[in-house]
């Protein structure tokens, strides 16, 4: 029984390996596909028209390796001691299946076009709890312009040409008090597409308020938003940056996140527009958050922060899109 047992494990083999040589051997691949058996790269997945076809079998492999090279790790939300809460970053990688789909009927020696997913992070904003934001990821190329409005409605109209001019969106905080008097110019602010977010009803040091008084000021604002913009807002930017604690707890129970800034223009005690523009092109960063208000200053300055921004390789985007985790793909080749 022995002997009958090795005979037919014999004759199994070799019909298995005429079976290799017949389909790959003429196409010099066998050393290869054997290769991959032994490495676990060439499983059952592939599906049978890669089976038999070793062009193709070879191109799925290739994808499969260069997938490993491209892939790129998320970046987990973490808090920071100085700058608190700072959001995460979507990893890339390569969408294998998608890619083959792409290129299997392609041109032999066509080169790959290779199709990408985005990977969420493990740990996200919402995991850090109720905390205050400085500044967006520092992997993520884009940075935000925070243009808090209480007074200064004679710069609003040049500024927002001079958005409109680079193709730049703004998120603007608008004081609630200035939101009931100047609805028209509010509506003129969202017509050219920025993002408008609450600054509080009466600019007051929210640190100083109660906690009814606190959430009343905030709730006020985001009241008008809705009903006179329709607009559904996630950010709160305390006035004068003043806060504590209590104020980031009472914006969170409107479902508001509280946002500062990294750079500070100073445009209210109007410096010339050069010193303005030379601090944002030695200090801007990427996830950096800039404040301005409508002064003169800014107005003057702001043709020339948008140039160093972008001459730094930085995107310009809304507070929402600089502090999403979604990957700026415009700034990073190859992707």
């Amino acid at each position: 029984m022995g002997e009958a047992m090795k005979l037919k494990k014999s004759i199994i083999m070799a019909v298995f390996m005429c079976t290799l040589l017949l389909v790959f051997g003429m196409n010099g691949d066998l050393s290869a596909y054997v290769a991959a058996l032994k490495q676990g790269t060439f499983t059952s997945t592939l599906g049978s028209d890669i089976a038999a076809d070793p062009g193709k079998r070879l191109l799925k492999e290739t994808i499969e390796k260069e997938a490993i090279k491209r892939r790129i790790d998320p970046v987990d939300a973490k808090l920071d001691h100085v700058w608190k809460a700072i959001p995460g970053y979507n990893g890339l990688e390569v969408d294998v299946d998608q890619t083959y789909r792409l290129m299997k009927d392609a041109p032999e020696h066509a080169p790959i076009r290779y199709m990408y997913r985005e990977i969420t992070p493990a740990v996200s904003l919402e995991q850090l709890g109720r905390q205050p934001i400085y500044k967006g990821n520092p992997n993520k190329p884009m940075v935000a312009l925070m243009i808090n409005v209480a007074w200064g409605n004679e710069f609003l109209e040049p500024m927002l040409k001079t958005l409109e001019q680079h193709n730049v969106k703004a998120t603007f905080f608008l004081d609630g008090t200035w939101l009931k008097k100047n609805t028209d110019m509010a509506r003129l602010i969202q017509s050219y597409g920025h993002e408008l977010s609450n600054h509080a009803y009466t600019h007051p040091n929210m640190s100083r308020l109660d906690r009814q008084t606190a959430y009343n000021e905030i709730a006020k604002t985001e009241a008008l938003l809705k009903s006179t913009l329709n607009v559904n807002n996630v950010w709160f930017a305390p006035p004068s940056g003043d806060f504590n604690q209590m104020t980031v707890e009472v914006a969170a129970e409107q479902g508001l996140k509280t946002v500062l800034w990294t750079l500070d223009t100073v445009d209210w005690q109007h410096p010339p527009a050069a010193s303005i523009v030379n601090k944002i092109r030695t200090r801007v960063e990427p996830g950096s958050l800039i404040l301005l208000h409508p002064t003169d200053s800014s107005s003057e300055a702001l043709p020339g922060m948008i140039a160093a921004i972008k001459h730094k390789g930085l995107l310009l985007g809304t507070v929402s899109e600089t502090l999403s985790t979604k990957r700026v793909r415009l700034v990073e080749a190859g992707t």
